[in-house]
């Protein structure tokens, strides 16, 4: 049973920084997609970035991109979003999610819905 576990979220003031960890468990995930998306209240479910297991491919959202950095440490099974120079409008619940298919080529699909496995999600706030 894949389970994909979220947290590192909390109340930062605009400027600062947070790192998210996604601990993944229930199988082997070399070869996986791992997604973050995030969600602000009465918003869809927006794409943030993507990486395939491996590290052969990343891909940002226009919005984070220079600001934001996924990366992931096999030896612990855990995806992490760095971010920094955080805005308010950064604030949203964030999701780690798993597919079991390549979703990147020379960009990786945004696409929520071609995600199998979602995390429970972690509050981040950004105060100005």
């Amino acid at each position: 049973q894949v389970q994909l576990v979220e947290s590192g979220g909390g109340l930062v003031q605009a400027g600062g920084s947070l790192r998210l960890s996604c601990a993944a468990s229930g199988r082997t995930f070399s070869r996986d997609t791992m997604g973050w998306f995030r969600q602000a209240p009465g918003k869809e479910r927006e794409f943030v970035a993507a990486t395939r297991w491996s590290g052969s491919s990343t891909y940002y959202a226009d919005p984070v991109k220079g600001r934001f950095t996924i990366s992931r440490l096999s030896a612990k099974n855990t995806v992490y979003l760095r971010m920094n120079s955080l805005k308010p409008e950064d604030t949203a619940i964030y999701y780690c999610a798993a597919s079991g298919k390549n979703l990147c080529g020379s960009s990786c699909t945004i696409d929520p819905g071609r995600y199998e496995y979602w995390g429970q999600g972690t509050q981040v706030t950004v105060s100005s």
